[in-house]
């Protein structure tokens, strides 16, 4: 399966009394997948995955693949601080089922590029999935730079990377490496579409959770070129980009799917969104439903 387009960060949606919520859970995959999403992450930072118990994270993996039925991949978070517990992982998420591991630069440890590079290899080499390098260092402490993402695509078993600078100097170094076995995808829903135009193959999202045509749109709109329509759909979406990064990830998203009916909170350390930002939580919830019909309109007349 190839990587492109809208891929979509699935948030973990969580039960009243902090259980997972499964009937939550495969609601939001239908919705994803009505919606025309080209890929989904189970697990990753979006979906809390350092509050998942091991079986959790299994099962949550596991429904996720019987669900979609290969419509489209399905990308494990399995990148944790250890080199050998990230192998350890990357074979637990192949064993259910998963088309790709999604592994972030380690955080917290601050390796060097070689150990970066070193990282990245054995994960590749032992995991037994396909492997999508993911660059956040805003959250992990490290920058996986360019020179070392080369060293690293050309490798059979790394396919591609999430890189969530927004900088367009990171995504113009990074995109002469795309090609047939190396995608580059945006990781930053803010500046997704001036990547997608300049060539980058798609994004993985938080936004989309909660507007999976709206992003379809856009990645569409971007990827074919059509650059006014693109910044102008972008404009629309832009109070949603800007939501999701009020306070950190995914307590916003949250907010808006629990006003959808898709989970009722977050796990500790993370809490609910603060006070002054329930009344654009309440718009935005309210107006998403009119943005998704639109999206379905303006997609069925292209």
């Amino acid at each position: 399966m190839s990587l492109s387009g809208i891929i979509t960060a699935l948030a973990t949606p969580f039960a009243a009394n902090g259980d997972l919520d499964l009937d939550a859970w495969q609601r939001l995959l239908d919705k994803q997948i009505e919606g025309g999403v080209q890929g989904v992450v189970v697990a990753g930072s979006t979906g809390e995955a350092s509050t998942l118990a091991d079986e959790e994270y299994d099962e949550i993996l596991r429904r996720a693949v019987a669900r979609i039925g290969g419509r489209v991949p399905v990308l494990a978070g399995t990148g944790l601080s250890g080199t050998a517990r990230t192998v350890a992982l990357t074979r637990r998420a192949a064993r259910q089922g998963a088309q790709f591991a999604l592994v972030v630069t380690p955080a917290y440890v601050r390796p060097t590029q070689e150990g970066l590079k070193a990282h990245f290899l054995a994960v590749a080499e032992e995991g037994g999935l396909p492997v999508v390098l993911y660059n956040v260092p805003g959250r992990t402490g490290c920058d996986l730079l360019p020179d070392t993402v080369a060293a690293l695509a050309g490798h059979p078993n790394i396919v591609g990377i999430k890189e969530a600078r927004g900088e367009p100097e990171r995504m113009a170094a990074l995109l002469p490496l795309r090609g047939p076995g190396f995608a580059v995808l945006s990781g930053d829903d803010g500046t997704a579409a001036r990547a997608m135009l300049a060539g980058a193959d798609g994004v993985i999202s938080v936004g989309s959770n909660v507007l999976p045509a709206g992003y379809r749109r856009l990645c569409d709109l971007a990827r074919g070129g059509q650059q006014d329509a693109a910044t102008a759909w972008d404009a629309r979406l832009a109070p949603y980009h800007a939501f999701c990064g009020v306070e950190s990830n995914p307590i916003p998203v949250k907010a808006l799917l629990q006003r959808q009916g898709l989970g009722h909170g977050l796990r500790l350390p993370l809490t609910t969104l603060s006070a002054p930002h329930h009344a654009e939580a309440d718009r935005l919830a309210a107006d998403a439903s009119a943005l998704e019909a639109l999206s379905s309109r303006e997609a069925i007349a292209a």
